[in-house]
């Protein structure tokens, strides 16, 4: 167990339905990191950018990205996560996966598919909501259009940090900025946002805007807008607990049961 947690996030353009070329581009990046981190946040389906057509581009959990997330966890001694397209009993998922230093893989299935784009058609939404254990952290994973739903992320499980990985198109930044802040504060939680940037083919730009936030709703990170970024910064739990000691509000929260 650790007091501290080293968080990393990379805010990267993403070549179009190009899985290879998006690994050899995370891995210049990752190995450009000039700080000792426990944590790599990377996009959405970082590997192919927010693509519709997941017969064409979909791997298996044996396949290519996931032995890379593998290795590269391995090499930089972090565990590294972000979502993917995965096929799986003929279905078709955008995945949250993260993998171990140890190699260890967990993984969530995104639950609310982004029925603007589609997505609804394409892939199988999750139904699970996941806490992931690393070093004494216990992180809730989300994918990009969850951000928009408060009561899947309510924290009721304790948890410490909450990771939302997106392409989120900059018309509607406006709603990524206030809702990350949203979500540190009513869950009294660290929160990463990890967005990309640059223009796919379909029009759409994304001017990132990724962020770490403390559970009161303030910035730990500069905001990066328009540009490739790597941050780091270091996360406290003890700084967290006391925080939630001197303001109690989960305590208050209301229970509920998802249907």
């Amino acid at each position: 167990m650790s007091d501290t947690l080293t968080v990393s996030y990379i805010q990267s353009d993403l070549v179009w339905e190009n899985s290879a070329q998006n690994r050899l581009n995370f891995e210049q990046q990752i190995n450009k990191l000039q700080e000792v981190t426990n944590l790599i946040v990377l996009p959405e389906m970082f590997t192919t950018g927010f693509a519709m057509q997941p017969k064409n581009l979909a791997e298996s959990m044996e396949g290519k990205t996931v032995k890379w997330m593998i290795q590269m966890a391995k090499k930089s001694n972090a565990a590294i996560c972000g979502s993917i397209i995965i096929s799986e009993n003929n279905r078709y998922y955008n995945r949250f996966i993260f993998v171990n230093p140890s190699g260890d893989i967990q993984q969530y299935n995104k639950r609310h598919l982004f029925t603007l784009a589609g997505e609804h058609h394409k892939y199988e939404g999750g139904n699970k909501k996941v806490i992931i254990n690393y070093k004494g952290w216990k992180i809730c994973p989300m994918v990009c259009y969850d951000l928009r739903f408060p009561v899947w992320s309510r924290n009721t499980n304790d948890y410490d940090l909450l990771v939302y990985v997106a392409n989120w198109p900059q018309p509607r930044i406006v709603a990524w900025n206030t809702l990350l802040k949203a979500r540190a504060i009513e869950n009294m939680s660290y929160v990463i946002g990890v967005n990309r940037v640059g223009t796919d083919p379909n029009g759409n730009n994304y001017n990132g805007n990724s962020v770490i936030l403390d559970p009161l709703g303030n910035l730990v990170s500069p905001i990066a807008e328009n540009i490739e970024a790597c941050q780091t910064v270091t996360l406290s739990k003890s700084d967290l607990v006391t925080i939630r000691k001197k303001f109690n509000f989960l305590n208050d929260q209301d229970s509920f049961t998802l249907a």
